[in-house]
């Protein structure tokens, strides 16, 4: 079994949509990126390319090649996966923790699952999301962006059923 950590965060930037998980959720601002800056698919790309020892998402993705410019995430996090499957692990899991003040996900937390598990080529139970505040405190308390924590877990090649 191997583990990766993933966290990302993006200030909130006006006249941009706020993507996450790959769904559109109404927002007065979307998040500052180079791609569409969702920065869920951000954690989990580089909490799966982490257990499997693959780098990260800027060195898979860099932000300065143009080709990346406003890119899906979600699109991003199936290239990924693609090569962690190539190089034979076996996706087992993954939890997702939001924190942010506003907008409140809970109508939408259950859309951003399915959409992550279609991403990972898996069933929606085997992903979690999950939404908190910062309860007012620091930036994210001030409502000046999100950070995102992601924790995978992968079997080894060659390892189980």
């Amino acid at each position: 079994m191997r583990v990766g950590i993933g966290y990302d965060s993006h200030p909130f930037a006006a006249g941009r949509k706020l993507i996450l998980a790959g769904v559109e959720i109404p927002h007065t601002k979307g998040l500052a990126g180079h791609s569409d800056a969702d920065a869920v698919a951000h954690a989990v790309t580089d909490a799966i390319l982490g257990a499997a020892g693959l780098g990260d998402i800027g060195r898979m993705f860099p932000n300065g090649d143009p080709q990346w410019k406003d890119a899906s995430s979600l699109d991003l996090l199936s290239k990924a996966y693609l090569k962690v499957t190539a190089a034979g692990f076996r996706f087992v899991y993954v939890d997702v923790t939001v924190i942010l003040e506003k907008p409140k996900l809970a109508p939408h937390i259950e859309t951003m699952r399915d959409r992550l598990a279609q991403a990972l080529l898996v069933g929606s139970t085997r992903v979690s999301v999950k939404a908190k505040t910062n309860e007012g405190m620091g930036w994210i308390g001030r409502g000046e962006g999100i950070a995102v924590m992601a924790v995978a877990t992968l079997m080894e090649p060659g390892s189980g059923p």
